[in-house]
């Protein structure tokens, strides 16, 4: 019975120590995401004014241009996942990597072929277990992302899309992103959206009252702004998504590391009760046996008289 013990006490320091180790991954992760949130924030008002800008351009123009243009019998399509380069984080890739799934399943039941993208090694992962090809992937930054990074992915799907299709094996007519969108620290939703060709669309706030609509000059001309501005709305969006999926792994990681840090302790618990338990039964068993010894030798100094 003493072994027993012995063992439990041994359970209950490993799980101690495994309880310090999610304890500070879950602090960590809490730190990362007020981070996060910063960053996201700080990059909002270049990305609603650039909206604006790319919004004005296409409105008062009348400029088709070729990333704005839906094509008449789109065939392929190419998908970005952005998941996560680390475990630790609950459900937060297998969700994102399940809206994947969908979204690849509703475009090949519309009759088009898909080339895969992914962002972050889960993705990767779990696509090269299941033999699948993908173009290519990016990994490394899922939970600080840079904007060189979207800037990066941005101008390959881009030269995807421009592509000619009877050139380059690469070339798609349309380009989705599945990503997971930050609500809140208790919510975060997996998002798939159509990033080309381009919907430009502003704030859906009306203009106060007496606001006027402006008159624009383009200079050199339209068609060069709009080639100069929607390369880069198009990597606005690209890293707004990765700064949501960052804020949304941190906080998956977070409520996976304490749920991980409850159960150590209710584990702990109970290792300290089943040892208490085998360390009082040893010692009943000892005294029983002091007991029935001392017994035992009363009746035979008893029996010798």
């Amino acid at each position: 019975m003493a072994l027993s013990v012995r063992e439990y006490r041994a359970r209950i320091r490993s799980t101690e120590s495994m309880k310090k180790i999610t304890r500070a991954m879950e602090l960590i992760a809490a730190s990362r995401i007020i981070k996060a949130q910063q960053r996201a924030q700080a990059a909002a008002p270049y990305a609603r004014e650039l909206t604006r800008a790319v919004s004005a351009v296409a409105t008062f123009s009348n400029v088709d241009h070729a990333l704005t243009t839906e094509p008449e019998n789109p065939k392929k399509a190419a998908v970005l996942i952005v998941t996560s380069d680390r475990g630790l984080a609950g459900a937060y890739s297998s969700s994102v990597l399940k809206e994947a799934e969908r979204l690849v399943e509703k475009l090949k039941g519309e009759g088009k072929d898909v080339d895969l993208y992914t962002s972050g090694r889960k993705g990767e992962a779990y696509f090269k277990f299941r033999q699948r090809a993908v173009v290519k992937s990016w990994t490394g930054f899922s939970d600080q992302p840079t904007y060189d990074v979207a800037a990066e992915i941005g101008a390959t799907l881009i030269e995807a899309f421009l592509a000619d299709a009877d050139v380059e094996k690469t070339a798609v007519d349309e380009v989705h992103v599945v990503y997971t969108r930050f609500r809140s620290m208790l919510s975060q939703e997996p998002t798939a959206v159509r990033l080309l060709p381009l919907e430009v669309v502003e704030g859906t706030e009306p203009p106060e009252q007496g606001d006027l609509l402006p008159l624009y000059e383009f200079e050199p001309s339209p068609s060069e702004v709009l080639d100069s501005l929607l390369p880069r709305y198009v990597q606005s969006r690209i890293f707004f998504a990765l700064l949501q999926a960052a804020a949304s792994e941190l906080a998956a990681r977070q409520k996976a590391m304490k749920s991980a840090t409850d159960n150590a302790d209710e584990l702990i618990k109970k290792y300290k009760r089943i040892a208490n338990q085998a360390r009082q039964a040893g010692i009943t068993q000892e005294i029983s046996e002091i007991v029935g010894g001392v017994n035992a030798l009363a009746d035979a100094q008893a029996g010798s008289e």
